[in-house]
């Protein structure tokens, strides 16, 4: 019989497993998952999960019992420690040995810790993993704290407007002149840098972090010499992938693990994907490596079929949401294209009611074809953006900013 192994309990890995049965995959199936939870997203946990608006349904993608129901065997608090691609054979800690026909390695990333005094203090905290929200909510959720966050990341920015719904009182301390500019850039990010300050965030861009201060427990964030005072300290500076597995195995790597369009890595029978593959996109002809839910979501389902053997190729458009206060946003688009990118805007940026749009144009005036999109309070208009990206054509910018055409007639 076929053997399925599936190391990671995120998204990835969750939506791998489920595919795998969906097209009618009868064979063997198992999920190792190094957290005691069954699979989960991870969206929540700095959102509504964090907020207490949503429960753990909205997290956990199944219960334990669905996957017994499928026949899948599911593997908790048990972490892989070694990969031999040519035995086709995992151990995991717990001195087990699964042998498997094809394995897909869906080991996430781990948040980064940037190399601080008074780092591993009591009260210093990152947010990955759902124990890693429950504790920050356990903390904030009756309000009256003083939350310093470290990086004005999505994260970090996510996590400071939950705090502030909870009546604490949150400083966002960020190195670059602009929160979000090296995802989004500098006029898309100063759209929330006012959102925050205007909800009573103590915002402090282009400063230096010395180290965080404490006794038995964080009390303070010295930035540029002075204390900023602090109950918890949340840093969000970004996360590295879970390589060590693919690496000791003899994988190649490059930022992450690097799989084909068909997400299978160097070694025969051997996939990856999620936070951890650094997956060569057809479109744009280059790796790109996504830290995203929707890229967990779909590339699991690819993956699976791409381990049935299936001719697959993941090109999907990279797409994101986050929820702060009052603004809703959704992005669609190719970072690595949006760097240089002229912005054309829809709507009121003022109002925070608008469509940005990323485009190729050498010149100001010029036409040029859309990279990203990002619309912010303005809803049911995705499908219309990603289809824009995905015609590759040369849009008029006049045409392009003017709500009064329709965005379907702006597409070939």
């Amino acid at each position: 019989m076929t053997r399925m192994l599936i190391i990671g309990g995120g998204l990835a890995g969750g939506t791998a497993a489920e595919a795998l049965r969906d097209e009618g995959f009868d064979g063997e199936i198992t999920v190792v998952a190094a957290e005691a939870h069954p699979p989960y997203q991870r969206p929540p946990l700095s959102k509504g999960y964090l907020a207490g608006d949503e429960g753990l349904d909205a997290v956990i993608l199944h219960p334990a019992a669905w996957y017994a129901d499928r026949g899948i065997r599911l593997v908790t608090g048990v972490a892989a420690t070694s990969l031999d691609p040519s035995a086709h054979v995992v151990e995991l800690d717990s001195g087990e040995r699964l042998e498997y026909d094809s394995v897909l390695l869906a080991t996430g990333a781990t948040p980064r810790m940037i190399p601080l005094a008074g780092h591993d203090l009591a009260g210093v905290a990152t947010l990955r993993r759902l124990d890693d929200s429950d504790a920050l909510a356990a903390q904030l959720r009756d309000g009256g704290r003083r939350l310093a966050v470290i990086g004005a990341g999505w994260i970090g920015m996510e996590v400071a407007a939950t705090a502030r719904g909870f009546g604490n009182d949150v400083t966002i301390l960020e190195r670059d002149a602009v929160p979000l500019a090296a995802a989004l850039g500098a006029e898309m990010g100063e759209v929330f840098r006012r959102l925050h300050l205007e909800h009573g965030v103590d915002l402090r861009t282009s400063v230096g972090i010395d180290r965080i201060v404490g006794a038995d427990r964080a009390e303070g964030v010295v930035v540029d010499g002075e204390t900023i005072p602090a109950d918890l300290v949340l840093v969000g500076v970004g996360a590295i992938p879970n390589t060590a597995l693919a690496e000791a195995a003899g994988l190649e790597l490059q930022n992450g693990v690097l799989v084909d369009a068909a997400l299978r890595t160097s070694a025969p029978d051997v996939f990856a994907a999620g936070d951890v593959a650094n997956a060569f996109h057809p479109v744009i002809q280059r790796h790109l490596r996504s830290e995203h839910w929707a890229n967990a979501l779909n590339a699991g389902k690819v993956a699976a079929r791409s381990m049935l053997g299936q001719s697959v190729s993941f090109d999907d458009i990279p797409y994101f949401y986050t929820d702060q206060y009052d603004l809703g946003m959704e992005l669609s688009g190719y970072a690595p294209l949006m760097a240089d990118a002229a912005i054309v805007v829809r709507g009121d940026l003022e109002a925070r009611e608008f469509i940005a749009f990323w485009t190729d144009a050498v010149s100001p005036g010029e036409a040029g074809r859309v990279v990203a999109g990002m619309n912010v309070n303005v809803w049911d208009v995705n499908e219309q953006v990603q289809a824009l990206i995905r015609a590759g054509e040369r849009v008029d910018p006049d045409r392009l900013r003017d709500p009064a055409v329709p965005l379907e007639d702006l597409l070939p």
